[in-house]
């Protein structure tokens, strides 16, 4: 069986390569899709791709992913608050990997603290869009550890 993971980004990913280019490159979330795809076929995995800047979207898209072996997520700003994504998070049942683009301990004191990462199989942030795909291979470790 092919493994299958969801790669979920979370509110104004949608706006990476424009949005505040001296914190987050000028990279887009399409080029970081079609990279960690690419990856993912090398690594032998679907990446199945999503981004909302709706925290309820997000949850259905964690949820759907019960579906699936893992979990690559950038929940932006909905890590330092969100206790209903970290709830369907736990409650997946998959291995999940949250990336952050930036280094959030560099930046405003309330983005030092993910209400997720406790739950989370991984925790990369402040690797700039590499970090996708360090997230990708580690993922796909804690899956493998799962078999």
């Amino acid at each position: 069986m092919e493994s299958t993971v969801l790669l979920l980004n979370g509110p104004n990913l949608n706006l990476l390569g424009e949005r505040d280019p001296a914190q987050y490159g000028s990279t887009t979330l399409a080029d970081i899709e079609a990279r960690v795809g690419e990856l993912g076929e090398e690594l032998g995995v679907s990446v199945v791709c999503a981004q909302s800047n709706h925290e309820g979207t997000m949850i259905d898209r964690v949820h759907e992913a019960r579906a699936y072996q893992g979990i690559l997520c950038n929940p932006g700003a909905f890590a330092h608050y969100s206790y209903a994504l970290r709830d369907a998070v736990s409650a997946a049942g998959v291995p999940y990997v949250e990336v952050h683009i930036s280094n959030v301990y560099a930046r405003e004191e309330f983005r030092h603290t993910s209400v997720i990462a406790p739950v989370a199989a991984g925790y990369i942030a402040g690797c700039g869009v590499i970090g996708y795909e360090l997230g990708l291979r580690a993922l796909m470790r804690r899956i493998a550890e799962r078999a």
